[in-house]
């Protein structure tokens, strides 16, 4: 089966930011940093995103580039007679079906917002009765994934590339749009003060835990998302500036979404830690009390559903090339039987407020969400993150000096060697010991 290929360097860019941008920066990371203290939360992310997430990405795209593969074979391309990395393709599949099946119903809330702001039908909106009521979460999943797999039903460049380009430019207009509205409201001083200054009384460990899965979680690393987009790009341009333009455009999605929401929830006195529903019943609340309510209310969860939808269709690419690779079936075949197999999984997390609600299994109100999420976020993420050091800078692996021929390949900035202790040794030492803690103080009951 020929490898195809994207048709530009802007497509890669627009769509590898794109799989990284998406519900983890606009829907995940507003109320992560609400119920995390704000500024410091915000803070510690950032230099997360700096310290592990630039260079597990470069890892990442440089193992997907030189093995010209998926991610369930492209550690067992790369790695000398006799290793054993082959377990790392199951991690990656695995973690990505787990991903989407959580994250395709919540796209599939934000469709229905939009829906209902455009139809002008947004009064009585609210989180908890839609989570509850079935036909809405199983009916606005299967649009999800139908008009998902539609898209990457055509070849690569026809489908994923072009809508995905649209998407983007779109999705970065509509934010600028926004942020300028939202930071004119009355409130937007508290809001930009309590979103912008760190408290440093407020940060605690579980705030340095939460900061460093988001930032995995909000690129999409660890799980071999990016590898895939890595496959599909030449030896043109290095890897590092590639790699800096995309956590550029994702960090800047991430930041200008707590400015359209954080000065709207202090001009409305609406609660900031208020968790998963604080982009719904927030933003909804805000827009109905308005002027203009209905017009912004539409922009803006059009803008989310570009967002979603970036990220999905991603991720759906890269689980079809993996089932691609291991039965040799064709784009369409492939999209049919990914597309039902999702589908249904997705049904645990969206009847899991409903007809599956007595399954809770951490605190009390929890449900399949929270599972899916915590397997993600908490395990598959940073182990993958992991996974991809200890393989791209170790003789046990791929070894530093092939990773560093292949992702220093081409024109603009370079791994350079004093930043080998970072890749080899930082990485593998913080994300094990923030993942240990993370397990020790989660809230199992």
């Amino acid at each position: 089966m020929q490898r195809e290929q994207l048709g530009s360097r802007l497509g890669f860019i627009l769509l590898s930011a794109g799989c990284a941008i998406g519900c983890g920066n606009v829907w995940k990371f507003p109320w992560m940093t609400g119920q995390n203290g704000g500024g410091g939360f915000v803070l510690i992310y950032v230099i997360f995103l700096i310290v592990l997430g630039l260079p597990v990405m470069v890892m990442e795209l440089s193992v997907g580039r030189a093995s010209q593969a998926s991610p369930i074979k492209s550690f067992p391309t790369l790695q000398k007679a006799g290793q054993k990395w082959n377990f790392y393709g199951v991690l990656a599949f695995v973690g990505n079906i787990c991903l989407m099946a959580f994250y395709t119903v919540v796209a599939g809330w934000i469709v229905y917002y939009f829906y209902k702001f455009l139809t002008g039908s947004s009064a009585n909106l609210g989180f908890g009765p839609m989570i509850s009521t079935p036909g809405i979460n199983v009916g606005f999943l299967a649009i999800v994934v139908v008009l998902g797999f539609l898209v990457l039903s055509f070849r690569l460049q026809g489908g994923l590339e072009r809508v995905t380009k649209y998407m983007m430019v779109l999705l970065l207009i509509l934010m600028v749009v926004l942020a300028v509205n939202s930071i004119t409201l009355p409130g937007a001083k508290e809001g930009l003060t309590f979103y912008l200054k760190p408290d440093f009384s407020a940060i605690t460990g579980k705030t340095i835990v939460a900061a460093m899965n988001q930032a995995f979680f909000t690129l999409s690393l660890g799980i071999g998302s990016m590898a895939i987009f890595g496959s599909y790009i030449g030896k043109e341009r290095s890897l590092l500036g590639e790699s800096i333009n995309i956590i550029i455009l994702d960090t800047f999605v991430a930041i200008v979404a707590g400015l359209i929401i954080f000065p709207a929830c202090f001009t409305y006195n609406l609660e900031v830690g208020a968790g998963p529903s604080l982009l719904f019943d927030t933003m909804a609340t805000v827009f109905n009390n308005m002027q203009n309510g209905r017009l912004w209310g539409t922009i803006f969860f059009l803008f989310m559903v570009f967002a979603a939808f970036s990220t999905v269709l991603a991720v759906f690419e890269n689980i079809l090339a993996m089932v691609r690779e291991k039965t040799g079936w064709s784009r369409r075949k492939g999209c049919i039987v990914c597309g039902i197999v999702l589908f249904l999984l997705g049904l645990t997390t969206a009847l899991g407020y409903s007809t599956f609600s007595g399954f809770v299994p951490f605190a009390e109100g929890s449900a399949w969400l929270d599972l899916w999420d915590f397997i993600v976020s908490y395990n598959m993420l940073p182990l993958g993150a992991l996974c991809y050091s200890l393989f791209c800078c170790n003789r046990f692996g791929w070894g530093w000096n092939d990773f560093i021929l292949e992702a220093n390949a081409g024109k603009g900035l370079k791994v350079q060697p004093w930043m080998k202790p970072i890749f080899r040794f930082v990485i593998p030492v913080v994300v094990i010991f923030l993942y240990i803690y993370g397990l020790v103080t989660f809230s199992w009951n």
